[in-house]
């Protein structure tokens, strides 16, 4: 099902005029970022991950710097606008220098970092550079692979407090989460570039492990589970960033709806496909009358916490998933994504070029309520995947999960 065939005029007008409003605004908010590696808007000001300070020093390495210059390049892909290459650059320079930190760079969201930078980059230049750095990030995280339980282990450290009330304090050895899956595109592209299978097969058992662990019969997703490292047997799962166990994280959905399609778009595996659709039915039937999604489909009523980031990534993967289903099963995915999207942009987008970012209601965790990582705020990988979604309404950006 080719997209731009299926939109309607009135569609297809409203998602060039968002189109135009993100490159006005990019075109002055990119030139107060140049020399930053924001992670999201704080009263309409990009902080800056280069500044500062998390347990291994400066968070040069903290797991959205990625996403940064993904929109950079994007944009780039489409306009051919140097500016937005350089300023692009200076994140890659950055994450470059990282590349022999590899503490830092020791958890699964490697794939966040460099997929949309240098991968990216790669794709679109050529560059010699950006194919190294992309490569060898991709090494890093084919090594954090457990073939005990064939899952690719999510972070280091000894433990790691729980992310909701009740649970325990757990060593991270064994811990996988829904996230990986759109980490997994690394691995991908790395087998796809060098033609060594040995990638391919570590994301996909990965993505089997996934299958059988994450995702339940009603199609939402689990967020956090604990494997025996040494056995891989099953040992427990955890609500993690959602409401709690056995709740409905809404963003670990959309990981998991965008990462069985990019793994199918890969693999032509039957069975992601299907988990796809599956996950993609929960997620769609479970979308609020007025389009904006909340942080845990299962949350309470009062106090109600929104998710831009999950409505923007779901939004990308409903739209791949429109085109590689019959049209009668794809016009669902690709209504429910112009749902949500335009739902963020008529109520939850600033359109203001004198403050940064895009999208104004996105909550990472739901019981986490502060300035930084709170509710109710910008954060720059919502903005990349409603930028992103908004290019492949139009059949243009480059493809990179």
């Amino acid at each position: 099902m080719n997209i731009q065939e299926y939109l309607t005029a009135e569609d297809a007008a409203w998602a060039e005029q968002v189109i135009r409003k993100i490159h006005d605004k990019l075109l002055v908010v990119r030139e107060r970022s140049a020399d930053k590696i924001p992670s999201g808007a704080i009263d309409g000001v990009y902080d800056d991950k280069m500044k500062e300070e998390g347990p291994l020093g400066r968070t040069k390495t903290f797991w959205t710097n990625g996403f940064w210059a993904g929109i950079l390049l994007q944009l780039y892909s489409v306009t051919k606008d140097e500016r937005y290459a350089e300023i692009a650059r200076f994140t890659e320079d950055i994450l470059h220098d990282c590349l022999s930190e590899a503490e830092g760079l020791a958890t699964h969201d490697i794939g966040y970092l460099f997929l949309p930078s240098a991968a990216l980059d790669y794709k679109i230049t050529g560059s010699p550079k950006a194919l190294n750095d992309a490569s060898v990030a991709a090494n890093l995280l084919a090594g954090r692979f457990n073939p005990a339980g064939n899952y690719i282990r999510a972070w280091n450290g000894d433990t790691l407090p729980g992310f909701a009330p009740g649970d325990p304090e757990m060593h991270t050895v064994g811990l996988a989460i829904i996230d990986c899956m759109l980490n997994l595109p690394l691995l991908y592209w790395a087998s796809e570039t060098t033609k060594d299978p040995r990638y391919r097969l570590i994301a996909m058992r990965h993505a089997d492990t996934t299958m059988k662990h994450f995702i339940r019969e009603d199609g939402s997703v689990i967020h956090i589970v604990e494997f025996d490292p040494e056995t891989g047997m099953y040992i427990n799962d955890f609500g993690g960033q959602g409401y709690q166990k056995g709740s409905a994280w809404a963003r670990g959905q959309s990981w998991g709806l965008y990462g069985f399609t990019a793994s199918y778009k890969h693999t032509e595996k039957q069975e992601y496909l299907d988990t796809a659709r599956k996950i993609a039915a929960f997620f769609i039937a479970n979308i609020p009358s007025d389009g904006l999604v909340p942080e845990d489909f299962r949350q309470p009523a009062e106090p109600w916490a929104q998710d831009d980031i999950a409505a923007c990534a779901a939004s990308c993967g409903l739209i791949e998933l429109t085109g590689l289903v019959p049209e009668e099963e794809g016009r669902p995915y690709l209504e429910a994504a112009l749902r949500m999207l335009k739902a963020i942009d008529a109520k939850s987008a600033d359109w203001n070029p004198e403050t940064d970012g895009i999208t104004m209601r996105g909550t990472t965790a739901y019981h986490v309520r502060d300035k930084v990582h709170g509710w109710n705020k910008n954060y720059v990988y919502a903005d990349y995947f409603f930028i992103e979604a908004l290019l492949k309404l139009k059949g243009q950006g480059i493809y990179i999960w």
